[in-house]
């Protein structure tokens, strides 16, 4: 397993306009990571000039690009709104293609109100089908994220996976969002899993969060033969730029 970041731990950062996504390479150079995940929401520009300036940047410097992420919902209960959702995962997989990132990152989203839970992942089903068949021809990942609503649950994300059927529709692991059973749930899903973000907290049976125990995580990791990134999205409350090259030193100790 290789240790990387995504950008979105630095958010603070990024969104108030302290630190660039190039800011962000050198703090990635720094804490000795060995690639970063380029959240979309950070990109002032997504022209070539830019993105290809960007990958330059990225090659200089040592870091390999994991993975891309963007923020986006199949369950829209317009179709219309599903199929403009639809075409910016698409524009996102051609950009990670431009970047050379191996995977995106997507959402599924929450059942909208009036309509049903079958309803939803349908549409998402449908979305991550159509999305596949766009990436597969470019070498692109798709990469759903356990990330609530109808992914709130390891069953969730394995029957849509499954109703999938592509080799190039995965799962983006996150280790601090099931709330239910959390390691054994991380554990079910960890087969089918390409990425995977490492956050320090995991959540409590019963509510609440709580240290995470990397040490269970990454051998069960090792156990079900995950080989990729484990990429940080730092969400606790201590500053990143003290919390993060921390967790990155405790990750590399175990890996």
């Amino acid at each position: 397993m290789k240790v990387g970041s995504a950008a979105y731990s630095f958010r603070q950062y990024l969104t108030k306009g302290e630190m660039s996504l190039e800011g962000f390479l050198h703090k990635a150079v720094e804490m000795d990571l060995d690639g970063v995940e380029l959240t979309a929401y950070y990109f002032p520009s997504t022209d070539d000039d830019f993105l290809y300036t960007l990958k330059r940047q990225c090659y200089l410097l040592g870091l390999q690009i994991s993975g891309t992420a963007v923020g986006n919902r199949f369950t829209h209960a317009d179709a219309g709104e599903r199929a403009n959702q639809i075409q910016h995962v698409k524009d996102w997989i051609d950009i990670s293609v431009k970047l050379g990132a191996p995977c995106l990152r997507v959402f599924a989203g929450g059942t909208p109100e009036g309509h049903s839970e079958a309803e939803a992942r349908q549409w998402t089903i449908d979305g991550l089908k159509e999305c596949g068949e766009y990436a597969a021809p470019r070498g692109v990942f798709v990469a759903l994220e356990n990330h609530g609503g109808i992914t709130s649950t390891a069953d969730g994300v394995i029957e849509l996976i499954e109703s999938v059927g592509s080799e190039w529709v995965r799962v983006n692991l996150d280790t601090g969002n099931f709330r239910q059973d959390p390691y054994g749930s991380l554990a079910r899903i960890a087969p089918y899993s390409v990425t995977a973000h490492a956050k320090t907290e995991i959540p409590k049976e019963g509510g609440g969060k709580e240290e995470a125990d990397f040490s269970k995580i990454i051998n069960m990791l090792n156990e079900q033969g995950y080989k990729g990134y484990l990429s940080i999205e730092y969400e606790a409350a201590e500053d990143p730029m003290t919390a993060v090259p921390r967790f990155v030193q405790t990750l590399k100790s175990l890996v």
